[in-house]
This record gives C-alpha cells, sequence and structure tokens, in this order.
C-alpha cells in the first residue's frame, strides 16, 4: 500500500503528509487514435502546512522528501517517458510555492502510455502494485476502454488511523476527451459533456480505494 500510495501522489511524496490534494488526470484523442495526456497534481489548499513541513527532517515517522529529490524523481520519469517508443513532446512543470506538479506528452496510440508507465515500474519510480494497463482503444470498434483496476482495500484496512487521514479530502478527476462523438458508455457515473464529446468522473480518492465508484468504462463512438 505504501507503494500505492507514493504513485497515487505521482512522486509527490509530500502529498502524503497531507489529506487536500487534487488529482487531474486527463487524456484527450483525436479520430486516428493519437492524442495528449496529461496529469495534474495540486496541493496548493495545503501549500501553508507543507511549506512548514517542507523545512523538517521527518514528521509522524516518515522522512520528508526535500526539493531537489523531488524534482530529480520527476526528472527522471519525464525523461522515462521521452524514451518511449510513441510519446513525445514530454512537458513538466513544478510549482514549489503552490505545491502544483503537472506531467503531460502527446502519444501516437493511448496504449504508449500503458508503455511509458510499464518503464517507470521497470525503474522503480512506480510501486509494484501500481497498474499501468490503463487505457487500450480499438478504432475498427470505435470504442475506447478505460480498464478496471485493482482494489487496495484490504491494504487500506490495515492501515492506522493517521495513515487512513491522508485520503479524507483527496479527490481524484478523470476527464477523457474525444475528437469523435460518443455514442454510448458503460460507466453511467461518468457524466456526458452536451456535446457528447466527453466525459468526466470525480469523486473523492477514498471512493476508489473502497470500491464505492469505479472507473472502467467503455466509450462507443458514432
Amino acid at each position: 500500500m505504501k507503494n500505492f500510495l507514493k504513485q497515487f501522489a505521482l512522486l509527490l511524496p509530500l502529498l502524503l503528509l497531507t489529506s487536500c490534494f487534487d488529482i487531474l488526470d486527463k487524456v484527450n484523442v483525436k479520430a486516428d487514435g493519437s492524442g495528449e495526456y496529461t496529469i495534474i497534481l495540486n496541493a496548493s489548499k495545503s501549500k501553508t502546512r507543507l511549506a512548514s513541513i517542507s523545512k523538517m527532517e521527518t514528521i509522524n515517522g516518515k522522512k520528508v522528501p526535500k526539493r531537489p529529490e523531488i524534482e530529480a524523481k520527476i526528472n527522471e520519469a519525464a525523461r522515462t517517458f521521452k524514451a518511449t517508443p510513441g510519446i513525445s513532446n514530454v512537458k513538466t512543470s513544478m510549482d514549489f510555492t503552490n505545491y502544483i506538479i503537472k506531467l503531460s506528452c502527446n502519444f501516437k496510440k493511448i496504449e504508449n502510455i500503458n508503455a511509458g508507465l510499464e518503464q517507470l515500474k521497470a525503474k522503480n519510480i512506480l510501486g509494484k502494485m501500481i497498474p499501468t494497463q490503463i487505457y487500450n482503444q480499438n478504432l475498427e470498434k470505435k470504442a475506447f476502454v478505460r480498464n478496471k483496476v485493482n482494489t487496495f482495500k484490504s491494504d487500506y484496512d490495515k492501515m492506522s488511523k493517521a495513515d487512513k487521514e491522508v485520503f479524507t479530502d483527496a479527490r481524484y478527476t478523470s476527464i477523457m476527451q474525444f475528437e469523435n462523438t460518443i455514442k454510448s458508455q458503460t460507466n453511467t457515473s461518468y457524466l456526458l459533456s452536451p456535446n457528447k464529446k466527453a466525459v468526466k468522473l470525480e469523486a473523492n480518492v477514498l471512493d476508489f480505494i473502497l470500491q464505492k465508484k469505479q472507473l472502467q468504462n467503455t466509450i462507443l463512438f458514432q
């Protein structure tokens, strides 16, 4: 579970020391299957607390990572993505005043993102428990799939009360935008945009850990 938590905070371990952070996971897919992937970690609501924590060596028995460590880890992830076939235009931004980190890239096909995550796992940047086969697309069948991920409820149940509090106000948002018009989807928890070219799912991180909400979705296009 420790590795899972580190990945959920996407290489920003400081987020694990506060319960108030947001994760935005976004894909924008063109008709030919290429597109852009973006993930943003926003802990600005906790920036005062994090600024204080960053000056400490440890808190609650946990080592507090310093800015150079965080930057090195994110830069390593960016280099790994850049070296993945099908991925290009990798960009990162790190705002240590407001504690907002962004990573984005272009892909030739969505499965390139899965391959990039596999490479991060191979280099121990991601924990072994982290799912990497997140997306699939079949252009012939006009289908895009957000795959099912494992549940971490049993690991969560074993955590201490203090560690569980990390998830109290943490939020996760998944946005999938398309050039093609959506005909149907299997997970109606995702809100369909008025133009039927995007879906959005937003909930507490804890809802996904406890399986109160599911991320998997199969989208068919017209």
